[in-house]
């Protein structure tokens, strides 16, 4: 028997059929009229409005949900299978939503306060504890039917429009559940056929999940369920606390996807994505491990950064493009989301559980996930910045907290991406647990802009090319070996100085003590050179020492190598890989180092560049004081 694993008997469900059957034939609930009319006025098909206000008004509504099933296919009064299997897995849905919930009161005090309040009503601590943990079982009743019916029915794509979520109610657990069941009969209602309803029906639940889950920080006591396993055998429903399988996306990724051909530039960076899109999918889902986390070289996070226009955003369009490529074709679900502005709120701690929600969906260990947090540095604030908002502080210390906490898990089925025009902004810390850097500076060279010239031209023209090879700079092997060879020089001042003091002294670097002695000048000429930052120079090192091209025929069919096994897919990868060299370590460490170098001077130059204004504006404002009192129209008071 597996450990921390509930098994809910067969009697515990079959005791709240009565009770389930009861919902799906005829329930009464209140919904708000919002001032509407249920008729409209003759001849015009619009509805009365009262002029009075309505908005906490309130009436009654039957709700037969068998019957408005069958009203799919009214011509024929028996059910089909598709029709029948909606009504039996809502049915069963509830029955089981009422077991998971006795399993929540015997797990915590509510069955106990439940049984003291039939001898006598509850009063002071134990009467707010015992709402509170109805409340909480309510809500883990609604959110075990959303999450049974999302794993049970079969409603294959999805419609384009999101129905409506429930109007949520969650005095007890029977109220819950009512209110699931009216918004499912109003998300089914006028379906065209039983394909529509099914679709339907599986977008609600899926909708009712998110909803909850936006809900989960208004309940206490839910530690209990947080932490469960549950299982019905006879259906092989599973319930990891709210750890909810995503299985089949909701609906294609909807994003301008760009191929590597498409972008000029970048060569690092464009190559080290192709090659992060296809570790990503060397995940697996058995193990929940990825070999190249075991092997080294994986890449759980990093940062780019460029001036605007160079590129940022189609490089996040190429990764999700190749990631959503390679799960369809291996038919892993996959879950690209980007953390932006509107999640900022301005409500105490809301913004840190928007951004906490946003880690725990990415890295779910069921899916492929790949995270973004564009403008970071308007997203998180630093930690000195007293004029962030306190949203944007709790961003931040979520984000560190995430991407290298004492809790950071990498089991190698995702990665985060930070992209910023200004990381001199981003605060150290939280830009140091980025174990990658990529520059993002766009087109460099004449062949770079003569090739993104035609690109974005177009073929409506028949001016002649002239005397260009076209994108041949682009070709990815050339080009990359040419912008790794540009790091054998530092490129920053401050840091060509050390390295030309470092190359006098003891020459090219040959050994380990020679690379350490490198180091420790780089700290002294930058104090944010720290221990973190040679951790993400090694594991840039490993990842280079992984330097393989995965072969594209792995990733044309799942059996060639997504499908295999664990350690099949381990030594198919340590074939192919090779040792690093010193080349390779001083190219990483002047990467590393130079964009430290190139963060800070930017920083200090902002700074400079603000208190030189501030100055010139008090010159200038000392010098209209002084017109002013020339001319005798300065009064001081």
């Amino acid at each position: 028997m597996d450990i921390g694993l509930t098994r809910i008997d067969e009697e515990d469900i079959a005791k709240h059929r009565p009770t389930a059957q009861s919902f799906v034939t005829r329930i009464i609930v209140m919904e708000e009229t919002g001032g509407r009319a249920d008729t409209s006025l003759a001849g015009t098909g619009r509805r009365f409005v009262s002029t009075v206000s309505t908005g906490g008004v309130k009436r009654t509504r039957e709700v037969e949900l068998t019957k408005q099933i069958g009203a799919v296919r009214g011509d024929d009064p028996m059910l089909t299978p598709v029709q029948h299997n909606l009504l039996y897995r809502t049915r069963r849905g509830i029955a089981i939503a009422l077991a998971v919930a006795d399993v929540f009161a015997r797990e915590t005090e509510l069955e106990s306060l439940q049984a003291r309040n039939l001898s006598a009503p509850l009063q002071g601590d134990d009467a707010v504890r015992f709402k509170a943990l109805v409340n909480a079982a309510a809500y883990v009743s609604a959110f075990t039917l959303s999450a049974y019916l999302l794993q049970m029915l079969d409603g294959g794509t999805e419609p384009v429009n999101d129905p409506d979520e429930p109007d949520f109610l969650f005095d007890t657990a029977q109220d819950a559940l009512k209110s699931m069941v009216a918004g499912l009969a109003k998300a089914i209602d006028g379906s065209a056929d039983e394909t529509t309803m099914l679709q339907r029906a599986k977008a609600f639940a899926r909708v009712s999940v998110d909803g909850l889950l936006g809900r989960r920080g208004r309940f206490t006591g839910l530690g209990a369920f947080e932490n469960s396993h549950i299982r019905i055998e006879a259906d092989d429903f599973n319930l990891d606390g709210f750890d909810v399988a995503p299985g089949q996306r909701r609906k294609p990724l909807v994003m301008q996807f760009k191929k590597p051909n498409e972008i000029i530039g970048n060569h690092i960076a464009k190559y080290q994505a192709t090659k992060l899109a296809k570790m990503l999918v060397a995940y697996d889902f058995d193990r929940q491990l990825n070999p190249f986390v075991e092997l080294g070289g994986f890449l759980f996070t990093f940062i780019g950064d460029g001036a605007p226009g160079t590129g940022k955003t189609i490089l996040i369009q190429m990764i999700a493009g190749l990631i959503n490529d390679y799960c369809q074709v291996a038919g892993y679900p996959f879950h690209y989301e980007n953390f932006g502005v509107d999640q900022i709120s301005s409500y105490q701690g809301k913004s840190g559980q928007n951004c906490k929600e946003f880690v725990n969906t990415i890295v779910n260990p069921k899916a492929i996930g790949f995270g973004t947090v564009d403008d970071i540095d308007q997203v998180a604030a630093k930690r000195s910045d007293d004029r962030a908002s306190a949203g944007q502080h709790e961003v931040t210390a979520v984000l560190m907290e995430s991407f290298a906490g004492a809790t950071t898990v990498v089991r190698g089925n995702c990665s985060f991406g930070m992209f910023s025009n200004y990381p001199e902004n981003v605060d150290d810390a939280l830009r140091q647990r980025a174990g990658a850097r990529w520059l993002v500076d766009g087109p460099q060279t004449e062949d770079d802009y003569v090739d993104i010239f035609v690109l974005l031209a177009g073929k409506n023209h028949s001016i002649p090319l002239g005397d260009h090879e076209l994108f041949a700079a682009q070709a990815i092997k050339k080009a990359v070996t040419a912008a790794y060879e540009g790091h054998d020089r530092p490129k920053e001042d401050r840091l060509i100085a050390v390295y030309e003091r470092f190359m006098e002294e003891r020459g090219e670097p040959k050994t380990m003590a020679d690379v350490g002695d490198y180091l420790p000048r780089i700290k002294l000429a930058e104090p944010r050179f720290t221990g973190r930052a040679i951790k993400n120079i090694t594991d840039a090192i490993k990842m280079r020492a992984m330097d393989i091209d995965l072969p594209d025929e792995w990733f044309e069919t799942p059996e060639a190598f997504m499908h295999k096994s664990y350690d099949d897919k381990k030594a198919m990868i340590e074939e192919l890989r090779g040792p690093f060299s010193m080349a390779m370590v001083m190219q990483e460490i002047n990467r590393y180092a130079d964009s430290e170098f190139r963060y800070t001077d930017k920083s200090d130059q902002a700074a400079v560049d603000q208190m030189i204004r501030n100055e010139r504006l008090r010159e200038r404002a000392a010098k209209e004081i002084m017109e002013l009192k020339s001319k005798g129209l300065w009064n001081g008071a």
